[in-house]
């Protein structure tokens, strides 16, 4: 028998005839080239271990999505007053809030566009999620809830004391201002570690 028959028959009907063999061996190559693509797809295992919101030590084999899901989060730390050290003499409190809140909000939404069968059915993914949430949650957050309206209502009662000072001037006479920026300093100091973290991620081959 031909490994491969293609004709007419004598009601003009078209017929495919085609060995079991070479049925075995394009199953085979197909399974060959899933399991290629499948593997081309992934990245070596990645080890991290973030402080913020005491996440710890994670370590999973991260997809294409994952990369570009990092890539996004990372963008948003370095290129805001988050994974930038904060110069406590010369940055202004309230402009620091400004650019966490806005980086709070990308990353939230971030991960809500996520498609939930992406979540399901990677482990890396749904990792890389509860990584975010988490810095999120319990790194970012408790600051945020224990400080920012408290210095922004007294801030803004103090608004006319910039007719005489400096923002940075006047930022250091708030009553708790030795715990507050103690607090912001060790935030932004695990903000880093986590933009470090994450760029091991990014920078997986």
């Amino acid at each position: 028998m031909a490994v491969f028959k293609i004709y007419f028959d004598e009601n003009y009907n078209l017929v495919i005839q085609t060995s079991l063999w070479l049925v075995g061996v394009l199953i085979i190559l197909f399974l060959i080239y899933f399991f290629w693509l499948k593997h081309k797809l992934r990245y070596d295992l990645v080890k991290v271990d973030i402080k913020l919101g005491n996440v710890g030590t994670a370590e999973f084999r991260p997809n294409k999505s994952d990369l570009q899901i990092a890539h996004k989060i990372w963008t948003e730390l370095v290129t805001r007053k988050a994974a930038i050290p904060i110069d406590k003499d010369h940055d202004v409190i309230e402009e620091i809030y400004n650019s966490w809140y806005t980086m709070f909000q990308k990353v939230r939404e971030f991960i809500s566009d996520i498609p939930a069968d992406l979540i399901r059915n990677n482990k890396s993914t749904k990792e890389i999620v509860r990584i975010a949430t988490q810095t999120l949650n319990d790194g970012l957050r408790p600051h945020l809830t224990r400080w920012q309206a408290r210095f922004r209502t007294w801030s803004d009662a103090k608004k006319d004391k910039l007719m005489e000072m400096t923002p940075q001037e006047l930022q250091k006479e708030y009553p708790e201002y030795k715990d507050l920026i103690e607090d912001l300093m060790k935030v932004n100091a695990q903000l880093i570690q986590y933009s470090q973290e994450l760029k091991k991620i990014v920078d997986k081959k």
